[in-house]
């Protein structure tokens, strides 16, 4: 590069990646699917107040979105959302129907027109949602899950699968959307058909379980008058997820299930390719993808142990073939269409793109959403793959970024500074990709540590289990046992080790700093803080039983719900943190930090509260992801004695 190398101190590092541009790279593709032979997907749009479009690539590789602003690709069912579009091939061009975010109704949309509302709105509570449609031209309907809310508590609502008229008959009438099925279960995903529409195979479950605890795989017989008949579980139980199911082409039932202590796949109830490793994942958005059946009997799969690639599985010798290429971990979307898979595909080097295999030639290209290098990949982290031993001698998991940088380097006797990032979820883990936030650090001369905690997914349920009724115990710990261990193996500096996290990450961080005593300081994005009053109606329908797995049932152990939560011990916080709230936010609401923060009161310690009005769980928009990202920088500057070039001074509370 014919650059001198300069010797500076760690956090001074001058660097090329600054927060607009991490920024303008957050979110990636979603959703893939074929339309005909073209393959289309959802794609975020930080800078247009962060909507996602949904994108078309036309046979001669043309990239288009096919909807302007402020049409807003996206379902909020479950909150999480699911796969929100669906579209059929025409003569005339495609006929698309989708969710729009702001209002939630289902729209039909065919080129040259504007879209037209397909459902009504409701004004009950949250109103009508709709996600994993379906359509079924024939009958001049679409099917879809169906949330609609009965009263104005997030649990005063009921899920059903239901057929829409494409005519727009239902647009404001609710009566004309016409139900396939009763409420039988609190959750259900949409509905899959068999080949040669006779059947028809969802999964549902029910509190307090979540569906990475127990789900049950329904079967049900479809008329010719398009309704559900005789619907019987085939799969699954209380204690047994089933997280996707469909049918192959010549009509055998395809499903994946952990029964073994790991998701793997089931063809009519037969295991297929038995593996310790996983062919599922935990369902947080409806319609989420691990495998799609191809005509010819194979079976395209993303699957891995920590990691994922996306494979071609032979179910009659249980063989896989995975894709070569750079990727190292595949997202849970997927579809085929002939010998053709397409995938979304990351790597180190590389954010998520659109990924397109040849099952035939085992031939893989990126076909959407090609990354492109923002900055000098030379500025980019080199991540190390390490195991940790914790507590009792377990294994933890961990994704290790050290200080990066091509032009420098720090004084030979100086350790660098670490942050301890710690996953949401808490099911959930941390992909092993590009993420321009982490280069965002790593290139100053901050080291990051991505922890995937017990509890975290992608290494069996047994891994899994470790949180259950031990959230804000294994999950701290394990943080912990990682930041030591770096610390006395001389990779970081005992005395400027930080953790951040956001949701049940930003819970991890701020049990972290109120129990352990191990960090200098800390950052806590929209974070649960209180679990009494979370448990206890102030988050949505969809996880709030959850903490009964990870720390019990509220009823039964009311002492533990007040001992856990951070803010029963802000009295005990010393160190400077950082909180970051988006003011929408109905998962983890800003009443959570505003009470964490009335505790504090009078306490002294250094801080600061950012809120962030049009933002809910998880930040989406430009502007906002820029303030976050300086202002933790700036709080690690004040605290480590860090000098970064050009970064505004965050106000510390004190």
């Amino acid at each position: 590069m014919g650059e001198t190398v300069r010797t500076l101190a760690y956090g001074a590092w001058p660097s090329p990646i600054d927060a607009a541009t991490a920024a303008a790279h957050d979110g990636h593709p979603e959703y893939v699917d074929f339309v005909g032979d073209e393959v289309w997907w959802t794609e975020p749009r930080p800078s247009e107040g962060g909507r996602r479009t949904l994108v078309r690539r036309h046979a001669d590789g043309r990239e288009e979105p096919v909807l302007p602003a402020p049409w807003n690709v996206r379902s909020r069912v479950i909150e999480y959302g699911g796969h929100p579009w669906a579209a059929h091939p025409g003569e005339q061009g495609p006929l698309v129907v989708f969710v729009n975010f702001a209002d939630q109704r289902l729209y039909r949309w065919e080129p040259g027109g504007e879209p037209r509302p397909l459902t009504p709105l409701s004004p009950v509570g949250g109103g009508l949602r709709w996600a994993e449609p379906l359509l079924r031209p024939e009958r001049g309907e679409v099917w879809c899950v169906l949330e609609e809310f009965t009263g104005d508590g997030p649990s005063d609502v009921r899920r059903v699968q239901a057929a829409v008229p494409l005519d727009g008959s239902a647009a404001e009438d609710r009566r004309a959307v016409r139900e396939l099925t009763g409420a039988s279960h609190r959750f259900v995903t949409g509905v899959r058909l068999s080949p040669d529409g006779r059947r028809a195979a969802w999964i549902g479950w029910d509190h307090p379980r979540m569906p990475w605890d127990g789900t049950e795989l329904v079967l049900a017989d479809v008329g010719e008058d398009g309704t559900l008949h005789a619907p019987r579980t085939v799969a699954g139980g209380p204690g047994e997820s089933v997280p996707q199911a469909c049918f192959t082409h010549d009509g055998r039932l395809l499903h994946a299930s952990d029964r073994t202590g790991w998701w793997n796949l089931y063809l009519d109830g037969e295991p297929v390719c038995p593996r310790e490793e996983e062919f599922g994942g935990p369902l947080w958005k409806l319609g989420s993808r691990w495998f799609a059946p191809l005509e010819s009997g194979l079976i395209a799969v993303v699957h891995g142990r920590g990691a994922t690639a996306l494979g071609v599985l032979d179910p009659e010798t249980g063989e896989v073939v995975d894709a070569a290429g750079p990727w190292t971990e595949f997202a849970p979307t997927l579809a085929a269409h002939g010998d053709r898979i397409v995938s979304v595909g990351a790597s180190p080097r590389s954010a998520h793109e659109v990924v397109e295999l040849d099952a035939r030639t085992g031939h893989a290209r990126v076909v959407g959403a090609e990354h492109d290098d923002a900055v000098d990949p030379a500025y980019y982290p080199e991540p190390q793959i390490r195991t940790f031993t914790g507590p009792d001698g377990r294994d933890i998991h961990a994704h290790v970024y050290p200080p990066h940088h091509p032009g420098c380097v720090a004084p030979g006797d100086e350790l660098p500074p670490y942050v301890v990032w710690a996953h949401g979820g808490p099911t959930g883990r941390a992909p092993l990709v590009l993420d321009l936030e982490i280069a965002y650090f790593t290139s100053r001369g901050i080291g990051v540590a991505e922890v995937n905690y017990g509890g975290s997914t992608g290494y069996g349920r047994p891994y899994r289990e470790r949180l259950r009724e031990q959230w804000g115990v294994v999950d701290v710990e394990d943080c912990a046992a990682v930041a030591l261990a770096l610390a006395e193996e001389g990779t970081a500096d005992r005395g400027r080790l930080a953790v951040r996290g956001g949701s049940a990450g930003g819970w991890t961080a701020a049990a972290s700093l109120t129990t352990t005593g191990v960090y200098a300081c800390g950052t806590i994005k929209y974070p649960i803080l209180d679990l009494a009053g979370w448990g206890s109606g102030e988050t949505h329908d969809f996880e709030s039983h959850y903490l009964e797995g990870l720390i019990g049932p509220l009823a039964e152990v009311p002492a533990r719900y007040a001992e856990r939560s951070p803010a029963a011990h802000a009295d005990r916080l010393t160190a400077p943190f950082l909180l970051l709230q988006g003011l929408d936010d109905v998962i983890c609401p800003p009443v959570q930090c505003e009470r964490f923060l009335a505790r504090l009161a009078g306490r002294r310690v250094p801080h600061a509260y950012l809120t962030f009005e049009g933002e809910g769980h998880g930040f989406r928009r430009a502007d906002t992801m820029v303030r976050a990202l300086e202002a933790e920088l700036s709080l690690y500057a004040q605290v480590f004695g860090l000098h970064p070039p050009g970064i505004p001074t965050l106000e510390l509370d004190r």
